[in-house]
């Protein structure tokens, strides 16, 4: 009885572990997002479903490449929440990403996200990074109609390796899937971390990190 009790125990404790690792399904058919609304939880609060219009589920001006003028030599066009608001709950965005001839996308985490990347134009070296202690770097260059997906809250990164300018379309698995790239989070958070700590941290003289800190 008391072996049947404790597998009865590790069964429901198991089943309520599976359950709170996934997000709910939505209660009603949509939840528009009211940036203005008092009460939030887990996303925005919820528009009226009555003043509801087309325009708060669509988005106009993916076909638009976008400014690759600036030191990365990329632009990315996110569709969030932020843009679209009837994601709202809906765990699902888009981003387009263009890249300049020889641009990158630098190392960046999304830490609520799943991403698959599709290549539109162009040629991509993509690649992520495992988790301590592997660190095993996965990587491949990819073509036109290729596709790629980067696991979540993985540091991963894009390089046009093409002499023409190329362009993706990634799909995210949250309305809202936020991103961290490292170097700016690193060197440029507010306050800076203290030079000396990130001078051991990455093994370098301090006045190297004096260095880096400036550029962000």
């Amino acid at each position: 009885m008391a072996r049947r009790i404790l597998v009865l125990s590790l069964l429901a404790i198991t089943c309520a572990n599976l359950a709170l690792a996934f997000e709910p399904s939505p209660l009603q058919d949509f939840c528009v997002a009211d940036p203005s609304g008092p009460v939030r939880v887990n996303g925005f609060a919820c528009m009226d479903p009555k003043l509801a219009q087309a325009s708060h589920f669509s988005f106009s001006g993916l076909h638009v490449a976008g400014n690759t003028e600036n030191p990365l030599g990329s632009r990315v066009t996110p569709v969030t929440v932020a843009q679209i608001p009837g994601l709202n709950t809906l765990g699902v965005s888009l981003a387009r990403i263009d890249y300049a001839p020889w641009g990158v996308v630098p190392p960046h985490v999304h830490p609520r996200a799943t991403e698959i990347l599709t290549v539109i134009e162009g040629s991509l070296e993509v690649g992520f990074v495992t988790s301590n202690p592997e660190n095993r770097l996965i990587t491949k260059v990819l073509q036109k109609g290729d596709v790629f997906v980067f696991p979540i809250g993985l540091v991963h990164f894009q390089r046009n390796v093409g002499h023409g300018n190329a362009f993706s379309i990634s799909a995210l698995s949250s309305q809202n899937p936020g991103v961290i790239t490292i170097a700016n989070a690193v060197f440029g958070s507010n306050p800076a971390i203290a030079a000396d700590i990130l001078a051991k941290a990455f093994q370098v003289d301090k006045s190297v990190v004096d260095q880096l800190q400036t550029k962000f």
